[in-house]
């Protein structure tokens, strides 16, 4: 069993991690260990105290139960640049505002090894990230006892009646919480810098409007604690509430999902054509003109072939901040799948002005610099090119979205046909093509042009 253990723990990644990630990971395990044990017998446990901890316990279990599925979905589909939402918080705050310490880490332990069991949907893999979430979680809680052992008379115990030592009291479990979160929070983004040098700090903050869901849950666990005190029949309701707060969060993330590629940071095909449709209609009712351009990166299965597909993922992430950089706020701008890019504008005006645009965009792909990673070719001996087709409503034979895309579909042929990173803009001298312009069915199509 030992040796199994231990090979177990031999395997995990977070030996190959950088050195200071694996300091950081191991500092703050021992370190939730040491002030966990430390404050285990500084508050005596009473038999109403075990109690109610079961009675917390018991809707902890029940509450991971009943929102495993949309916690496996939730853990599934986040990425390793964003800090976890902690809605189990709801348990063990409560836990940390009623009862001894030592039945606070007890609360942590219990339903972080209850939710990775029941939870995780690959839990054999990095095994030392959910050790190091609980760690962080441990840490934020010895320091809110502290805040709490501080500043209110009694502790542990949930906040007073309705007067002015109550509404203290309130304050100081709030500053509690707030301690709890933030230290929580700052270790977990410091592990996530360290561990990954080139994430941006607005990749770091993703997900930050999320972390109003775990003040919620917070929030929730004031109201348990309150409740397993006075009326502990009436703690199911919390259950309740937290089924439908987890309901509320995988929609979030369905929607953000179904409207953003998570390769490049621009809008899906399908949200993107929703949209187009959309300003079309618009624009017919407004009597206005609407353009529309694809963007086709010149070569860049060589580019895939010769550097690899990480340094290929670069170039798509530089060329979709560049188009964002070009675009107005009321446009927008998708990735149609592979290397192709697809932008409408509303109300664009004239095709001159449809072309200046395009031809920004031309230019601004041009100029684009990508490092290889690990190879002595300077970026700037890269060419990375794109042809522009493009098109406008209101035009001839061009009553539909559809229509408007395989007009701007045939002159991103005739840019390519002419010697690619160049613009070219539907018209009567483009010969038409034989293919109708369809949605994609997948994020990233086949594409044969090079």
């Amino acid at each position: 069993m030992y040796r199994r253990s231990r090979t177990w723990v031999a395997g995990w990644a977070l030996w190959s991690a950088p050195r200071s990630v694996v300091v950081v990971v191991l500092t703050v395990d021992a370190i939730a260990v040491l002030v966990s044990i430390a404050t285990a017998f500084l508050v005596p446990v009473h038999g109403v105290d075990v109690l109610r901890f079961a009675v917390l316990a018991l809707c902890a279990a029940v509450a991971i139960e009943l929102t495993r599925q949309f916690e496996s979905r939730r853990e599934y589909a986040r990425t390793s640049t964003v800090p976890y939402i902690d809605t189990k918080a709801v348990w063990s705050f409560a836990a940390v505002v009623v009862l001894p310490p030592v039945l606070a880490t007890a609360m942590v332990v219990f339903t972080y090894t209850l939710a990775w069991f029941r939870v995780q949907p690959n839990r054999q893999k990095l095994p030392y990230r959910w050790i190091f979430s609980s760690a962080t979680v441990l840490c934020g809680t010895h320091a809110a006892v502290a805040v709490l052992a501080v500043g209110m008379a009694g502790y542990p115990r949930a906040p007073g009646e309705a007067t002015w030592v109550g509404l203290m009291d309130l304050g100081i479990v709030a500053c509690a919480a707030v301690v709890r979160w933030a230290i929580n929070l700052g270790l977990i983004m410091t592990a996530i810098a360290l561990s990954k040098p080139t994430v941006t700090a607005r990749e770091l903050f993703a997900n930050f409007g999320e972390q109003l869901l775990e003040a919620g849950a917070i929030g929730l666990g004031l109201v348990a604690a309150a409740v397993v005190v006075t009326n502990p029949f009436v703690l199911p309701g919390i259950v309740i509430a937290m089924i439908a707060l987890h309901r509320g969060i995988l929609l979030s993330q369905y929607q953000e999902a179904s409207r953003v590629d998570s390769k490049t940071g621009l809008t899906t095909a399908g949200w993107w054509h929703d949209f187009a449709e959309r300003s079309l209609a618009r624009a017919r009712d407004r009597d206005e003109t609407l353009g529309l351009l694809i963007v086709d990166l010149d070569h860049f299965k060589n580019i895939n072939d010769t550097h690899g597909h990480p340094y290929g993922d670069s170039v798509l992430k530089a060329v979709a901040r560049e188009l964002m950089a070009e675009i107005r706020d009321n446009d927008a701008c998708g990735r149609w799948g592979g290397e192709e890019f697809v932008v409408v504008l509303p109300d664009v005006g004239t095709q001159q002005n449809l072309h200046n645009v395009a031809e920004r965009i031309r230019r601004r792909v041009q100029s684009i610099v990508v490092q290889p990673p690990g190879q002595d070719l300077p970026a700037a001996e890269i060419g990375i090119t794109a042809s522009v087709g493009g098109a406008i409503f209101p035009s001839a034979g061009i009553t539909s979205i559809d229509e408007l895309l395989l007009a701007a579909d045939t002159a991103l042929y005739a840019a390519k046909n002419s010697g690619r990173n160049t613009v070219r803009l539907g018209g009567s001298d483009v010969p038409a093509l034989p293919k109708q312009r369809a949605l994609p069915q997948q994020a990233e199509p086949p594409n044969a042009r090079g």
